[in-house]
């Protein structure tokens, strides 16, 4: 059995960049940075900084490079491939990338503009408080009833 999944949760380095390829595909490729932190045996805490280069293609490319900026979260769920060529120098060089296979867009401040939710409101509008929802009537079990208060028949199963 073989498995390449990669899950990420990250922050843009830089906007996406969005290309098209001679046949007319979409692909965007953007970089990641994730975190991670530890306290180390002296007791001191200690932070280390990933970056993951990430290439979508087709429609996730699209959305990526619509709604995704600098600094934004994103969920990447994807598989990891090296690919190799020559530079200018001769030299083989390597990259390994994450080949995008889902995206979730992450949480987005208040008037953050075209959101894929629908949860922007448009520039000059004045904030306004948001409208209490409305309360529903909770039902309440009463524990003290007599045994007899729930019967066979009452059950939904």
């Amino acid at each position: 059995m073989n498995l390449n999944k990669v899950f990420l949760i990250g922050r843009l380095t830089a906007d996406p960049q969005l290309r098209t390829t001679p046949g007319g595909a979409s692909v965007t490729s953007f970089s990641i940075a994730t975190n991670r932190m530890w306290t180390d045996k002296a007791g001191g805490k200690q932070n280390e900084t990933e970056f993951h280069n990430i290439v979508a293609w087709g429609r996730s490319a699209e959305i990526a490079s619509q709604y995704l900026k600098k600094g934004s979260i994103a969920f990447v769920e994807g598989r990891l491939q090296t690919r190799s060529w020559q530079d200018k120098q001769g030299q083989t060089r390597k990259s390994t990338e994450i080949i995008l296979e889902r995206l979730q867009l992450g949480p987005r401040g208040m008037g953050g503009g075209d959101s894929p939710m629908g949860g922007g409101r448009p520039a000059g509008t004045p904030q306004t408080e948001p409208e209490p929802a409305p309360t529903e009537e909770i039902p309440s079990i009463n524990l003290d009833e007599p045994e007899g208060g729930i019967k066979k028949e009452d059950l939904p199963f």
